[in-house]
This record gives C-alpha cells, sequence and structure tokens, in this order.
C-alpha cells in the first residue's frame, strides 16, 4: 500500500513539517554533491551501531552526533522521497495538534527512540543507519492515536491491478507496523537494507510520546465528525 493523502484537514500552515522536508532535501542535495564518493556521506552521516557504541569514530562525525545527522540524510532519491510523502501526509496533522515547537522535539525524540531500537537489535552492526523514517514512523503512531478514524487514500495493488482506496487510518498504519515487525524478525539482527527495527522503535516512542506532547489540547485534536467507513 503507497499513501496519497489523508481527509483530515490542518488548522494552520506546517512550518515545521515544512522544514523537515527542505532539510532533508537540502542534505541529500549536499550528498549527492559531495566532493566524495556518494557512500562516503553516507558513511560521514550515518549511524554506525558498533562506532556509537565503542566511542571510536569511524566517519568524520562524532559517533552521538550521528544519531541526529542520520535521520536527514537518505541513502537514494527513492528512499529520500517515499519518506517526505509519509512525513507530509502524516506529519501536517500531528503538528497541527501538537504546536510547532513540541512537534520538533516529539520529532528529534521518536529518531533517537528508533536509533536506540535498531542499536539494540543488532549492537554489533557496521552497517551505517541513515533515513528519516525512524522518525517518521514516530509520528505515524502519534497519528494513529490522534486520529484512528481517519482515512488514507493509497494505491493498492490487488492481483495484476492497483486500486485507489480509502482506507481507515487505523487499518492501514496498523498494517505497516505489522510489516515492520515482520520484515525484523525475517531479517539477522534487523540489519540489512531496511532498519525494521528502527521503524518500530520509532512508531512505539511515537504512540507513548504523543499524550504529554499534546498535553491539554488533547480532546480538541480529535475529529469531531461521524464517518462511515
Amino acid at each position: 500500500m503507497f499513501p496519497l493523502k489523508d481527509d483530515i484537514p490542518v488548522r494552520r500552515l506546517p512550518i515545521v513539517t515544512i522544514g523537515l522536508i527542505a532539510a532533508s532535501v537540502a542534505v541529500f542535495a549536499w550528498q549527492v554533491g559531495w566532493s566524495g564518493s556518494f557512500m562516503g556521506s553516507v558513511m560521514s552521516l550515518g549511524l554506525v551501531p558498533a562506532d556509537l557504541l565503542a566511542a571510536s569514530p569511524l566517519g568524520a562525525l562524532p559517533p552521538v552526533q550521528t544519531i541526529f545527522t542520520s535521520m536527514f540524510a537518505h541513502g537514494s532519491l527513492l528512499h529520500l522521497g517515499s519518506n517526505m510523502l509519509f512525513l507530509w501526509i502524516f506529519g501536517n496533522n500531528v503538528e497541527d495538534a501538537m504546536g510547532r515547537w513540541r512537534f520538533v522535539v516529539f520529532y528529534l525524540m521518536c529518531g533517537v527512540g528508533a536509533a536506540a531500537a535498531q542499536i539494540a537489535s543488532d549492537p554489533t552492526s557496521t552497517i551505517p543507519m541513515v533515513g528519516a523514517s525512524g522518525a517518521i514512523g514516530g509520528v505515524l503512531g502519534a497519528y494513529l492515536l490522534l486520529y484512528p478514524r481517519a482515512r488514507v487514500l493509497a494505491l493498492v495493488p490487488i492481483l495484476i491491478f492497483v486500486r485507489l482506496i480509502w482506507i481507515p487510518a487505523v487499518v492501514f498504519l496498523g498494517l505497516w507496523f505489522l510489516f515492520q515487525i515482520v520484515g525484523g524478525l525475517g531479517s539477522v539482527g534487523g540489519s540489512g537494507g531496511v532498519a525494521f527495527w528502527a521503524h518500530v522503535g520509532g512508531f512505539v516512542a511515537g504512540f507513548i510520546l504523543v499524550k504529554p506532547f499534546v498535553g491539554d489540547d488533547w480532546p480538541a485534536t480529535r475529529p469531531t465528525w461521524s464517518r462511515s467507513w
């Protein structure tokens, strides 16, 4: 399933969401134009679990700093594009519910939670982890709790055809989370091409943190109209 949009309107311009997208695009442009190889930029900005735990940097940045730089670096244009689409669809509503500054802190904390989960899954890994998907997983966890009755328009493959279908957010996000767990269990130590456990860790962090970050605005963030699926 590939999301295209949701049906929850925003009350104000999602400046932070736009800024996070712009920052990720700018970092990727820097990666492409870097004087060294593209893989060199990944090694420089990416989070390497073994490097972080050993506190003996292999890359150009201190290991702790890569927890944050890795959230804005990506491994390919497709990787960047898919992450930014998810961030735009779901992030604008979560930002709307939390407020801009709280959303910034929330996003970064979810990214830290995602990094912790990935490190725990394979602490000796020397594969650099890059991408915003862990932090975005936190956004998805928050969205699920805030807007369970929302709907997501998604491209859904059915046999040899692809259909546009409105799917309840609780179903779409629940399946997304399940796929991450299955992917993580099917990989060795969660390593490989996709950091599944980072997605899981970010989602769980977002689900847990959303209520404290929304605070007294919690009831106002929920849709008040009824809808049949």
